[in-house]
């Protein structure tokens, strides 16, 4: 069935909101490989749209609220996300999953900035501090050679609207901090966006016996520090339409 199609499911909500993409430097997606997509986040739009732009179905990694607050749950179902676990619980299940489908040469994606950007407005040039945890998926994947690619999503015409109280979505998952505040979570929709591809960051056998070792705390910042500046630099180069 179509809708069991997360890439034909993403097309056809952008093409009904009549979002424009243009894409850059698609050359750098490697062929044939595991590939674990890093990109910003701030829009309900991304997973569909980094789909879209890679033209290949992504599992992503969605936030654990996203899988309690009903139509929302069933939409990101239906794109093929997985939730991450409850804040200040294990994320053991996050990891066995990815490393599942890394493992069958699917794509895996994530948003390292977390879900304070999707609940406060911000600019779209703007990009919060990584978390680490895709990091130490990274590092710790049995995939022998695994692409961590660096994605910037650039908007270039958006609007946001006033989307649901955050009080109410607290009603629907009281584990969530940013619940605990009055407001409205906003709702960015693009109009006008590029996709821009990083430069993919390999995963060598070098790299994950430094991280069994005793610099296993350096791989993995240097890894998180490479996306969160690659993605920073596409934001600031590629921003003209």
């Amino acid at each position: 069935m179509f809708f069991q199609d997360p890439l034909g499911l993403s097309r056809l909500f952008l093409d009904g909101l009549g979002t424009q993409v243009k894409l850059a430097h698609l050359d750098r997606i490697p062929e044939s490989r595991s590939i674990l997509v890093v990109s910003n986040h701030r829009s309900f739009m991304d997973a569909p749209l980094l789909m879209t732009a890679l033209s290949k179905s992504i599992q992503f990694a969605c936030h654990h609220y996203m899988s309690q607050i009903p139509v929302l749950r069933e939409t990101v179902q239906a794109l093929g996300c997985f939730p991450l676990e409850a804040p200040n619980q294990s994320q053991q299940g996050f990891f066995d999953r990815a490393n599942c489908f890394l493992q069958a040469r699917k794509l895996v994606g994530v948003f390292p900035e977390g879900g304070q950007r999707m609940v406060r407005p911000s600019s779209p040039r703007e990009i919060a501090p990584f978390q680490r945890g895709f990091a130490h998926l990274a590092m710790r994947s049995p995939v022998p050679k695994l692409a961590v690619l660096p994605v910037a999503i650039i908007s270039q015409d958006e609007s946001t609207h006033l989307g649901v109280p955050l009080p109410l979505l607290h009603f629907f998952d009281p584990s969530e901090p940013l619940f605990e505040q009055m407001g409205w979570h906003p709702i960015v929709v693009y109009h006008k966006v590029k996709v821009a591809i990083g430069h993919p960051y390999w995963i060598t056998p070098t790299h994950k016996a430094q991280y069994r070792g005793k610099q296993g705390k350096a791989m993995v910042g240097r890894l998180t520090q490479y996306c969160q500046q690659e993605i920073a630099q596409l934001l600031h180069q590629e921003g003209v339409y």
